[in-house]
């Protein structure tokens, strides 16, 4: 079941976001970069949205800050794991 194409986290945007920018996207393949996108948002709490524009709209600057950096510790989590399977 499907409920709606426009239904989504918003904190996909934001991971996608903060891989591209530390580029994570250009040391993994497609396979291995969706199951570490997967890692780092079973980490955060869903934060489910229709339309990006309205949450632009109404989120706090301040609120904003903490989910980017919360993305950011995911994400610190989710490499110190990968390379921790690495080593084994």
């Amino acid at each position: 079941m499907k409920l709606h194409d426009d239904i989504h986290n918003y904190y996909e945007k934001l991971v996608l976001d903060e891989v591209i920018k530390q580029k994570i996207s250009e040391s993994l393949d497609v396979d291995t970069l969706a199951d570490f996108c997967c890692t780092v948002l079973n980490q955060l709490p869903p934060r489910y949205i229709r339309f990006e524009v309205d949450l632009a709209f109404y989120l706090p600057q301040s609120e904003r800050i903490e989910m980017e950096e919360q993305v950011r510790v995911a994400i610190e989590e989710s490499i110190k794991l990968i390379s921790m399977r690495g080593d084994n």
